[in-house]
């Protein structure tokens, strides 16, 4: 027997349809690439984004055509995200911190027909211009009308959409089509292409809006949300279309993350709920502490991409009263965990809570969680164990724009190494590539990195893993200290003995100037091995020696 309900797509364009006709007048405050401060509503938001649905027409492009965006969190990038999906083609958002390679490659893969740049991308822009032939034409988006001096012939989008009215009817499109292509990082091999499509937007969307994904909710207030993670990362982490189908203000902080800027932007706004990796939060921790600054109005940070160290959870939490919200997701994979703690812990000791908080979050409605073997054999869920994450599910990408995903079974393989507990739980005990193998057993380098950040004179830690005669490889403690603190590596051993194995304490430490970091805020670890390759451990935990 089959229902008897209407049937209707899930696209994208009815969210934005939907905030303009249930809270069009509710405000989205964004800082202009030229650092300005602009304003306006979803209302406003929604008649833009079906003058730019016209204007791309007008220019050739045609359902199912890639238009890209190389831009940072402003008013006009938002627009993009429903303009440009709305109309049947296909917005790329284009990560600008990648290498010009990288950049070059994934243009030409995506084959991108147009590509909008603001006044921090013009100049990357105009170096791929030469090695880009497939690309029609570059839109310069900015509150001036006029475009700046440019090899490119620029177009100019405010020109674009004043030359068209918002007499527009969004097309019933086909759920599965796609709506964003978004790239990997590119840390381990070219970039790869993670094809969205309408239906998994709505529902990452639906499943990220869930009571449970935060927490906090509290009926008649009002959320102002800001993410500070990227749009070109998961969709500014999904708050395009969470915000605007919640209800919630929409803060948006430009190309400037300095803490300055954000504290700035967040104290005025009233911002409420922030997303950003924990190198951000940190950053903006130490200029409040060093200012005697607060954000009273905010309640939730959200976390994510690597694992925040307990010393900054004590610090938003306790010092500054800000709950932390820690979530796992990935390019491939939006929106599969949920952030707040399980029923029962609200008046839990502090201790207890911070150790969920620890974790990466609850596995999420719609999507599967599972953890192997090397050999592919499921493991149990007893918060013990640790294997290979894979995972199955409507969000998680089948596979890659042109290529093969690495699928097993039906499952995607993250590449991530965690324990699964019998609540929901996840815990990423580290990247596959990153664990470290010592005489035949595991050694959690995202654990001993968390340690190390415990010391009040470290400011950041990586470990890599080091080649040892004996056990295969050894832990290699890499430290960037506190400006204004000193610590010699024999004391940052000590410090680590008691809060770990005795097999998992590095054989010793490094001390650098910086670290590498990701496109995407991560540390690369590709890098440091590299730089460390011709280093083995002497066999002791009291130095090291060069190999061979």
């Amino acid at each position: 027997m089959q229902g008897l309900m209407m049937d209707a797509p899930l696209l994208v364009s009815s969210v934005l349809e939907h905030a303009a006709r249930i809270h069009g007048t509710t405000e989205i405050v964004a800082r202009t690439a030229e650092g300005g401060i602009h304003r306006t509503t979803y209302g406003e938001t929604h008649d833009r984004a079906k003058r730019l649905a016209k204007a791309l027409a007008r220019l050739g492009v045609k359902p199912g055509d890639r238009v890209g965006s190389l831009a940072w969190n402003t008013h006009h990038h938002l627009e993009l995200f429903y303009g440009v999906s709305g109309s049947g083609a296909v917005l790329h958002t284009i990560n600008p911190r990648l290498f010009e390679d990288q950049l070059v490659y994934i243009v030409n893969h995506a084959e991108d027909s147009w590509i909008c740049v603001d006044a921090a991308t013009l100049p990357i822009a105009e170096k791929l211009a030469p090695r880009t032939p497939g690309v029609k034409g570059w839109i310069y988006m900015s509150v001036d009308p006029e475009p700046p001096k440019s090899s490119l012939a620029l177009l100019s989008y405010e020109t674009l959409l004043a030359a068209e009215d918002a007499d527009y009817d969004w097309p019933q499109l086909d759920e599965k089509q796609a709506s964003v292509i978004c790239y990997t990082s590119g840390t381990t091999g070219a970039p790869k292409g993670v094809v969205n499509t309408h239906r998994s937007t709505i529902l990452s969307a639906l499943v990220m809006s869930t009571a449970d994904m935060i927490g906090g909710y509290r009926s008649g207030a009002r959320e102002v949300v800001m993410p500070i993670a990227p749009m070109f990362h998961g969709n500014g982490w999904q708050m395009v279309y969470t915000a605007p189908l919640s209800g919630h203000g929409l803060v948006l902080p430009g190309r400037n993350f300095e803490p300055d800027k954000l504290h700035e932007i967040m104290a005025a706004e009233k911002v409420t709920m922030a997303a950003c990796v924990p190198t951000v939060w940190m950053m903006l921790v130490d200029y409040m502490d060093r200012t005697g600054l607060t954000l009273p109005s905010l309640r939730a940070a959200l976390v994510a991409g690597t694992k925040p160290p307990r010393s900054l959870i004590d610090a938003l939490e306790q010092r500054h009263g800000i709950e932390v919200a820690q979530a796992w997701g990935m390019t491939e994979a939006l929106g599969v965990t949920k952030c707040a703690l399980p029923p029962g812990l609200a008046d839990a000791p502090y201790e207890q809570r911070v150790e969920q908080k620890l974790r990466q979050g609850r596995v999420a409605f719609s999507t599967k969680l599972r953890i192997v073997d090397d050999a592919g054999q499921p493991l149990p869920h007893d918060g013990l164990t640790f294997g290979h994450l894979q995972a199955r599910g409507p969000l998680i990408v089948g596979a890659y724009l042109k290529q093969d995903a690495p699928l097993a079974d039906g499952w995607l393989q993250t590449g991530d190494v965690a324990k699964l507990f019998p609540d929901g739980t996840v815990e990423i005990v580290d990247r596959s590539k990153d664990v470290i193998k010592s005489g035949g057993e595991w050694i959690s380098s995202a654990a001993v990195e968390n340690a190390a950040m415990g010391h009040p004179a470290v400011a950041q830690a990586a470990v890599i893993g080091i080649h040892h005669p004996t056990w295969q490889e050894r832990p290699l403690l890499v430290v960037v200290r506190r400006p204004d603190k000193d610590v010699s590596a024999a004391e940052l051993i000590a410090f680590l003995r008691p809060q770990m194995a005795s097999w998992w304490v590095p054989e010793d430490v490094a001390f650098v100037e910086a670290l590498p970091m990701t496109a995407t805020g991560k540390i690369h670890k590709v890098t440091l091995r590299e730089q460390f390759k011709d280093m083995t451990a002497s066999g002791g935990s009291d130095g090291l020696r060069a190999a061979g």
